[in-house]
């Protein structure tokens, strides 16, 4: 995201390249790409057949600490780091979530970058794009529509609290959390309760992130599970006989979009599921069909290695073969204080002291990392206020925690020539090859999922199953779907389930009190704490700094 607070004069993107161009310099056909105007377009899946043989690139996986208010700059270093890679002469690709309009208008703003180190157009892609997120909230809210006429019509006999699929909206809005539909009389439904939930965190999209083909994507829509009958029994997307109307929705919208850097690389921007409930990473195909046409390919998980990689881990690079040669783990001074117990006021000052203790966050995100068998490399994101002698500090703590490398990295001032030291830190250590392993086989009971997850992950000395969850659990594992991968709902603000507790907290215990499956995705949702899946609007939200003059130019999206 970007550092509105490194208070940079307006950095003007250079002319950008026809994307034509871009997608040919890349090594696609023209054929395999499908103009969406000049700046943006989307891949067909042919060019997957036309180069099955080739061996894939090196798999970068850009992960973080813990994110604090003080802001880590995750997805700027992510671009930042292409720009280097491609300054030192890497053949390298980036991959991207989709941004949301949902959090563009409310407090987290744009999703592409900041500075000298963005992802262009940079308006596009933040507001409609290609509509990829217009075609989930069709297809979600076709499934929606169906379920409640069929009530109405008799054709499903089922009482309305057994009904599982919400609505959704790609706009924050508290009000619709809890709601009632089929009021006004009999010609307008049966009254019952439901809800909305924002687009990412639809199980479609979280479909659209992880689906191989569109054969594929067919077959997960129609898996979904809308409600559950008295005797136990799944109702489907399949059963409403909706399934195949809803691919039809989705079938442009499963395409990875091509856009480009500020200098120029590739950057393939595709989906966008939610990194608590789902598993908060870019669509599978936009990493494979980089990974046949790129040397280096960096790709982003959300929020920190706890959930991101972690998921990344366990469920994309399991569904997709991939395996990942490194992460690039990024901290700031700024956030790292913050974990130390600094208010967010004092950032601003050095405190050596703060930074020890709140490094413990960092340490704990490296062995995570570790964990997996995957190299690590810190990018330390430099904001102007950071002193010598904390990014020195800051370096040496990060080596002595078991990185490969720690660099300070100013891609956001300075582009590509502000990450070059970086790229060449990632590009060495990439080149050793990797020995990553998922942290359990496949086949693993959910139980035991969560109880590694918890203890080895997190820090927990124990996992309380609360007796909801035990049954929840039983009867998952009887109908069949006991060792599909967990995919744990907790906060992103800790390591541990408790938002409250910074730093590296250890020896707690930790709490689920649910699990639910989320059959088109291919995994089960553990939830671990009370995670919002329709954010609200605060009192000064993004959407009062943007704006649009007579000339159609846009401001205040970054």
């Amino acid at each position: 995201m970007s550092q509105a607070a490194q208070k940079l004069d307006v950095v003007r993107p250079p002319q950008l390249r026809p994307v034509m161009e871009v997608g040919k310099d890349f090594g696609l056909l023209e054929s395999e790409m499908i103009s969406y105007g000049p700046y943006k377009a989307k891949i067909s899946l042919d060019v997957l057949k036309r180069l099955a043989g080739r061996p894939d690139g090196r798999l970068v996986v850009v992960t973080a600490i813990t994110p604090t208010r003080a802001g880590e700059g995750k997805t700027t270093s992510a671009i930042g780091l292409t720009e280097g890679l491609g300054r030192i002469g890497a053949n390298v690709a980036l991959c991207l979530r989709q941004p949301s309009t949902g959090p563009l208008f409310g407090i987290k703003g744009g999703g592409t970058g900041g500075g000298k180190a963005q992802i262009v157009p940079m308006e596009e892609i933040n507001l409609h794009f290609t509509g990829d997120i217009h075609a989930v909230e069709a297809a979600h809210n076709l499934l929606a529509a169906v379920i409640d006429a069929a009530i109405f019509h008799g054709q499903l006999e089922i009482g309305p609290s057994f009904i599982t699929w919400p609505r959704t909206l790609d706009v924050n809005d508290r009000a619709l959390r809890h709601i009632v539909t089929g009021l006004g009389g009999d010609e307008h439904g049966i009254p019952r309760e439901s809800s909305f939930i924002i687009a990412a965190a639809s199980e479609i999209m979280a479909i659209l992130a992880l689906a191989s083909d569109l054969e594929d994507l067919r077959r997960r829509v129609g898996r979904i599970i809308v409600a559950q009958r008295k005797d136990g029994s799944f109702v489907t997307a399949e059963d409403m006989r909706v399934a195949g109307a809803m691919t039809v929705l989705l079938k442009e919208a499963l395409l990875p979009n091509i856009v480009q850097t500020m200098e120029g690389q590739p950057a393939l921007v595709h989906a966008g599921p939610f990194g608590n409930i789902a598993h908060g990473n870019n669509s599978l195909l936009a990493d494979q069909i980089a990974l046949k046409l790129a040397d280096i390919v960096v790709t982003e998980a959300g929020f920190g290695a706890d959930l991101g990689l972690e998921k990344f881990a366990h469920i994309v690079a399991r569904y997709g073969h991939l395996r990942p040669a490194a992460a690039l783990v990024v901290a700031t001074v700024r956030a790292l204080k913050s974990h130390g117990g600094v208010p967010l006021a004092k950032l601003g000052t050095e405190d050596l002291d703060a930074l020890r203790r709140g490094a413990e966050n960092l340490a704990a995100h490296i062995d995570i990392v570790k964990a997996f068998g995957i190299r690590s490399v810190v990018a330390i994101n430099r904001f102007p206020t950071d002193t010598d002698r904390e990014l020195d500090l800051l370096v040496d703590l990060a080596t002595q925690f078991g990185a490969d490398a720690a660099v300070v990295n100013d891609g956001f001032g300075r582009g590509g020539d502000g990450a070059i030291e970086l790229a060449e830190a990632v590009e060495r250590v990439t080149k050793d090859g990797s020995n990553f392993a998922p942290l359990y086989p496949e086949g693993t009971p959910i139980r035991e999922q969560i109880l590694t997850l918890a203890k080895r992950l997190y820090g927990a000395a124990d996992v309380e199953f609360l007796p909801e969850c035990q049954k929840r659990i039983d009867w998952l594992t009887q109908q069949g779907m006991g060792t599909l991968p967990v995919c744990m709902s907790k906060t992103h603000l800790s390591l541990s389930h408790d938002p409250s507790l910074k730093g590296r907290p250890r020896g707690f215990t930790m709490p689920v009190r649910n699990v639910y499956p989320s059959a088109g995705a291919g995994f089960v949702v553990a939830l671990a704490g009370d995670i919002q899946l329709m954010p609200g609007l605060g009192k000064e939200p993004a959407y009062t700094r943007i704006d649009i003059d007579g000339s159609g130019v846009i401001s205040g999206l970054t």
